[in-house]
């Protein structure tokens, strides 16, 4: 490559992460609302809560469609802020905010670092890489957020009915991993094929 083709290259790079960054905002924003509005709330003993939601759905078509840390971030963002003007979970909010963006990593990883489905245009082994990453993701969080928020109520809150919530929030966090599952995939592949279509998909890589 000649100095004349990188110096071509870089406006374009530039404005592919401009673009990212923009679309990262867009899914903060639509992670809030889906969180924030569209939740099924259960209270909880010790005046907990746990919810039915797909906010997590939100964060995995985002790492999907724009790589793992993009993805995450909008999904963080936007959930840590439902968290924060909720009373019943703005103590959570600092967890909140370090396992979306974890969920966000892990399914880009999957997707795009070991699947690389922005490479290829096998339809079937990005459908394949799309459910693996959701799932990869999505794992994690049936894993670590209960078990993270359990001490996080423990040790950090003092809040001694951390122990009766537990089962509960293993129990919504599942419901939740499976429907973001189903979802993110769902939207994904339909969207995916709208921007190749369109033109706009190369901005994404």
């Amino acid at each position: 490559m000649n100095t004349a083709q990188a110096v071509q290259e870089k406006p374009e790079a530039k404005s592919n992460k401009v673009y990212k960054i923009a679309l990262t905002g867009l899914f903060a924003a639509l992670s809030y609302v889906v969180f924030t509005f569209l939740q099924f709330k259960i209270y909880l003993p010790g005046g907990d809560a746990t919810s039915i939601h797909l906010g997590n759905a939100v964060c995995v078509l985002g790492a999907l469609l724009l790589g793992g840390f993009y993805g995450g971030l909008g999904g963080a963002i936007g959930m840590t802020i439902g968290d924060l003007f909720d009373p019943k979970y703005v103590f959570y909010a600092p967890k909140t905010f370090v396992l979306k963006l974890c969920i966000g990593l892990i399914t880009g990883l999957v997707a795009h670092h070991i699947g690389h489905i922005n490479e290829t245009k096998d339809s079937r082994k990005v459908l394949k890489f799309a459910i693996a990453a959701a799932v990869s993701g999505l794992l994690f969080n049936v894993i670590f957020d209960p078990l993270v928020g359990y001490y996080y109520k423990l040790w950090i809150m003092g809040k001694p009915a951390a122990e009766l919530t537990l089962a509960w929030n293993v129990a919504a966090t599942s419901i939740n991993a499976v429907t973001s599952t189903i979802a993110s995939v769902v939207i994904y592949m339909p969207v995916r094929t709208a921007l190749i279509r369109s033109g706009l998909f190369e901005k994404l890589k």
